[in-house]
């Protein structure tokens, strides 16, 4: 008898033990499913939250933009005129000499020419080569990208990246140090041979165009610019200045309405428009006005947005002529 009171006893004791197990297990288990349920909403409302203020950014853009070009056709300024100011070529820091006249190309009077508009990007690749050819992409658009030497890792894909979707890869230089490629033609010329040979590496294309730092009116070349063109006339590279620019050189603040308002405004003035904007990673609101833009080009009756190519009539600010 006693016997069986203790066998009972024990499956008592041990149906308690499971309940009690069982019940830490539970005690454990939902907590921690609230809190991996809380988390999954958190990120999930970051995720939704970052989708959205980048909707509304994009909105603001293309409602300052609409506002940007019905001023821009009636004549009118937006209020803040020190942000706003057009942005012309004359207004290009590093380019104060004397530069082409705007009016020196001027519209052919055909009926049926078509507009052909550059779109170029200085000093990249950068963090934001990635975002910019995405937006290419997504409206079928190829442009130019005077690029600079960059040896990490992470860069060679974006210059890979740039050949295989059909843009122009061109040169720009392999430092970007104006105080030690612009001391002798020597030095500039070390530099772009530099830049040329790590590009066909990567690539395999053997670029053949070219922009001066600063432009060819450059105010810093301790050397004649006119020596640096012939040089490049030897080694058949041509390069190419630019007639409209986005303003993006002055400030990292520039807004997109902004950018977008200095490279349209005058556009139609030139048979071929080779527009100076800046890849590298503080120049975020160019990335931003792009789409816009685009579609502001686009728009534009007779317009094509094209590649640098050996048909291309280039914009020179000096000439050895």
């Amino acid at each position: 008898m006693k016997m069986v009171q203790t066998d009972a006893g024990q499956k008592q004791q041990s149906g308690k033990n499971g309940r009690v197990r069982r019940l830490k297990k539970v005690i454990i288990l939902v907590p921690f499913s609230v809190i991996l349920i809380l988390l999954a909403a958190c990120i999930f409302l970051s995720v939704r939250l970052h989708m959205v203020k980048g909707e509304l950014r994009d909105a603001l853009t293309r409602l300052e933009t609409i506002s940007v070009m019905k001023q821009t056709d009636t004549g009118g300024r937006p209020e803040d005129a020190a942000e706003e100011a057009l942005y012309t070529v004359s207004g290009v820091d590093e380019s104060g000499r004397r530069t082409a006249d705007p009016d020196a190309v001027p519209m052919q009077e055909a009926e049926d020419a078509v507009h052909k508009v550059y779109l170029t990007f200085d000093d990249g690749p950068s963090s934001n080569t990635d975002r910019i050819l995405d937006i290419l992409s997504d409206y079928d658009v190829k442009a130019t990208f005077f690029v600079v030497g960059r040896e990490e890792e992470e860069y060679r894909a974006l210059y890979q990246r740039i050949v295989e979707e059909g843009h122009t890869l061109a040169m720009h230089s392999y430092s970007h140090k104006y105080n030690e490629i612009y001391q002798s033609v020597e030095s500039y010329s070390a530099d772009l041979k530099k830049l040329q040979e790590f590009l066909y590496d990567i690539t395999g294309v053997w670029c053949r165009y070219c922009r001066f730092p600063g432009g060819s009116s450059n105010t810093v070349s301790r050397v004649d610019m006119h020596e640096l063109i012939e040089y490049l006339d030897e080694q058949d590279i041509s390069y190419f200045d630019w007639n409209v620019s986005s303003g993006d050189a002055s400030s990292a603040s520039i807004s997109p309405a902004s950018i977008i308002r200095n490279c349209t405004a005058k556009l139609q003035e030139y048979d071929e428009s080779i527009i100076l904007m800046h890849d590298a990673y503080e120049k975020s609101t160019t990335v931003e006005a792009l789409p816009a833009l685009i579609e502001t080009i686009q728009a534009m009756e007779g317009t094509k947005i094209v590649p640098i190519s050996d048909d291309t009539e280039a914009i020179h600010h000096i000439s050895n002529d």
